[in-house]
């Protein structure tokens, strides 16, 4: 469901390193929503929207509460 590296239409998504980490801050949130949104009309299966659904809560709670991160570990 994630945009392909470098996809330049979603920035931050498409910057999500597969080998590596990947750390999202609070002030990357409004951002990171956005283009989180438009990637979770691609779920299909019922884990698929439940997992799009548990980011998207870790997403919202990012960007109202300090110190919190989103954190996509790669292989």
């Amino acid at each position: 469901m994630l945009p392909q590296i470098g996809d330049e239409s979603h920035p931050l998504l498409g910057g999500i390193n597969p080998y590596g980490d990947t750390v999202f801050n609070r002030i990357q949130m409004g951002r990171f929503l956005r283009e989180w949104d438009a990637v979770s009309s691609k779920a299909v299966t019922t884990e698929e929207r439940e997992l799009v659904s548990k980011v998207g809560e870790l997403a919202l709670r990012g960007r109202s509460e300090v110190h919190l991160y989103i954190k996509f570990v790669g292989d």
